[in-house]
């Protein structure tokens, strides 16, 4: 039984009762507070590991309270979780530095990821880059202000080869990439950069999904094979899942 406390701050007393009893069944200690006031007042708050908080709540928000531990010192790990999901705010909060921003309902598998992320105490959304590579230029182009609004840093590459010769090949957290290119596809890029000694976590994207591609991209270590169009929560919980994987793999070896 780890010793881990997550505390659920949520103005709905169904969505804390819930909340706490799922994530007891993960194993950790649970506190719910029913405002963001509450929780500041507590003594629960220098003890806590990872926060759930809503975005909109009476009194200080969600935001407010993220706002206010920064202030305060306290680096405390926060999930956001909201019914009311929207862009500007979504990348207000990792841009702030919450580990993840869940839509409700969620499912336990993602609260359990996203709490793990935030244990992991290393997980900083800015710091991360995510590399897209596509040769569609309107795939770049969204899914690159898509990766941004989630808070971390994006590059976009026109080709396989032209991120190869780029900088930011080594500083790359996650890769998101096309199957089909001209030139080098994205199954020679998984293979060249395997070669070369590159663990990057690789999300490959494509129009045109069938069996044989999806197999070798997954044998090879693939995290995902999303067909596109793919919606932007897909995108994000690969993404996270892609850089959980990457820092457990760090702290293995």
């Amino acid at each position: 039984m780890t010793k881990n406390l997550i505390s659920i701050v949520d103005d709905d007393e169904s969505i804390r009762r819930t909340t706490t009893f799922l994530i007891e069944s993960f194993g950790f200690r649970a506190a719910a507070f029913e405002s963001a006031e509450g929780f500041l007042k507590s003594v629960q708050l220098h003890d806590t590991s990872c926060l759930l908080v809503d975005v909109q709540m009476l009194g200080m928000s969600g935001l407010q309270l993220q706002r206010e531990l920064a202030v305060a010192g306290h680096g405390i790990p926060i999930i956001f979780i909201t019914a009311y999901d929207n862009k500007d705010t979504r990348q207000q909060a990792m841009q702030a530095g919450a580990v993840a921003f869940l839509g409700k309902p969620f499912s336990d598998e993602e609260l359990l990821q996203s709490v793990r992320l935030a244990l992991q105490g290393e997980f900083v959304a800015t710091k991360n880059l995510i590399s897209v590579i596509d040769d569609d230029e309107s795939i770049r182009r969204t899914t690159t202000l898509l990766i941004e609004s989630f808070g971390f840093r994006a590059a976009a590459f026109a080709s396989a080869e032209s991120f190869l010769k780029s900088s930011q090949l080594h500083d790359t957290s996650c890769l998101i990439l096309d199957v089909r290119m001209p030139n080098m596809d994205g199954l020679e890029l998984q293979s060249e950069l395997a070669a070369a000694g590159y663990d990057i976590p690789i999300v490959f994207i494509t129009a045109y999904d069938d069996r044989g591609s999806r197999g070798r991209a997954m044998q090879a270590g693939a995290v995902a094979f999303l067909d596109k169009p793919f919606s932007d929560e897909q995108l994000l919980q690969t993404v996270r899942s892609a850089l959980w994987q990457d820092n457990s793999s760090r702290k293995s070896t």
